[in-house]
């Protein structure tokens, strides 16, 4: 196999408007996400992703490795492998994503908010801030554990309310049997419109009641 160095210069991409899409890349490279600032390949055969980024978020990359350090210990966090100019190298997490599993009506449970907290205030303990929690970016594995496959904004310095929202979601409406555990994922993302937009985010949020189940 290539080296990981390799994989990541072979990967070429064009912009079309705003859209980013692969014009090539090595065959040993199996397309799983994209973002704003990045593709992220399975690298055939192994247990492992690549992460390679755009040439104006580069400087992300060394950025997001120190954060991986700062985690190095924590299960509930993909390993860092190898980073470069433009790429990282971190765990393959074979699962579903919270927005998967509310998508395919996948049970979330009380224990499974438990491992999330506990991972985000062992995050905090490094002196990190765990920001941009959202249902993409928290899996639970095929071995029904917990990973958090997305920690580039887990050094930014202003509070970030997501995940204590989402939380507050469960225990006032998703732990209770009469909500639906299967939701459309149209629904999903109208939700997260309006919810970025501030147009819902006090009108179900009901912080004041969770402080007896925060942890941290």
């Amino acid at each position: 196999m290539k080296s990981f160095s390799e994989l990541a210069y072979s990967v070429k991409y064009e912009i079309t408007g705003s859209r980013t899409r692969v014009k090539d890349k090595d065959p040993a490279l199996e397309l799983i996400g994209e973002g704003r600032s990045a593709f992220v390949f399975r690298i055939n055969s192994t247990n492992k992703v690549i992460k390679v980024f755009f040439a104006p978020f580069c400087h992300l990359a060394k950025e997001e490795a120190e954060i991986y350090k700062k985690l190095i210990g924590i299960p509930s966090y993909p390993e860092l492998y190898e980073f470069g100019a433009n790429y990282l190298v971190i765990d393959y997490v074979d699962g579903n994503t919270l927005f998967n599993c509310l998508v395919k009506g996948i049970m979330v449970t009380s224990d499974h908010i438990k491992e999330i907290d506990s991972a985000l205030l062992q995050a905090k303990k490094k002196g990190l801030n765990p920001s941009d929690i959202h249902l993409r970016n928290i899996m639970i594995t095929s071995h029904g554990d917990i990973k958090i496959i997305d920690v580039a904004r887990f050094r930014q310095t202003k509070k970030c309310s997501q995940w204590i929202d989402l939380k507050t979601g469960f225990y006032h409406y998703y732990k209770y049997r009469i909500f639906p555990k299967k939701i459309p994922a149209f629904l999903l993302n109208t939700i997260a419109f309006f919810y970025k937009k501030k147009l819902i985010h006090r009108f179900f949020i009901k912080k004041s009641n969770l402080k007896n189940k925060m942890v941290g």
